[in-house]
């Protein structure tokens, strides 16, 4: 067999310009080779790329639940905190306003005698040194009210040994409260005083200023 006979051309052979993909013939049917088979996997593919889709939008939500879960938690958490917060400043701002009042109250009752309303401003201040002033205050007020009543002697304890429980009822408190005084006295700011402690011997000094009228 003459293998000029296979090849019309057989100067081009299956050269470049001799080659099949110049073909129009074989370039249109494998167009529509290709376009088949893609259109069939797109046919046998069409349930996995929907499936895919319905993933992603829940991977999606469950992401927009996440924060918004979150985000719900964490408002219900703040404003928690700032209610309790609230009802904090609310006690002590009525403590304070309490305390205020009962201040004033007794400024007012015990108006006329100046140097006691001053104690109490002392025992009712912020400052803790002024609790001790205030301890202070009312021990040169009970040694006045001694001096008043005849007890003699060159210093406050002199006057208090000086007497007796049938002479003075409340001499045990005196000296309780004196003695209080002496330490605020002689241990300076080593010596610690609450405002509840001060408030307790204040109140010993005015038993026995309320039981001779000197307050």
């Amino acid at each position: 067999m003459n293998p000029s006979s296979l090849n019309p051309n057989p100067i081009l052979g299956d050269s470049v310009l001799g080659s099949k993909w110049f073909d129009p013939s074989y370039l249109f049917n494998q167009g529509i080779v290709f376009f088949r088979q893609f259109f069939d996997f797109i046919y046998n593919s069409g349930a996995g790329i929907i499936s895919f889709y319905h993933a992603l939008l829940f991977i999606f939500l469950l992401f927009f639940l996440t924060i918004i879960s979150y985000t719900s938690i964490r408002m219900f958490e703040i404003r928690s905190k700032e209610r309790k917060h609230l009802k904090q400043e609310l006690a002590e701002y009525a403590h304070h306003q309490a305390e205020k009042e009962k201040k004033s109250k007794l400024g007012e009752a015990m108006s006329k005698n100046e140097r006691w309303v001053k104690t109490l401003g002392y025992l009712f201040s912020q400052h803790s040194s002024d609790w001790k002033l205030a301890v202070i205050e009312a021990d040169a007020m009970l040694e006045d009210l001694m001096n008043q009543l005849g007890f003699k002697g060159e210093t406050f304890g002199d006057k208090l040994k000086s007497t007796t429980q049938d002479k003075f009822h409340d001499l045990s408190s005196a000296w309780e409260a004196h003695t209080v005084r002496n330490r605020i006295a002689h241990e300076g700011v080593s010596f610690e005083l609450t405002q509840h402690e001060a408030k307790r011997v204040i109140a010993l000094y005015e038993h026995i200023f309320r039981v001779f009228g000197f307050i």
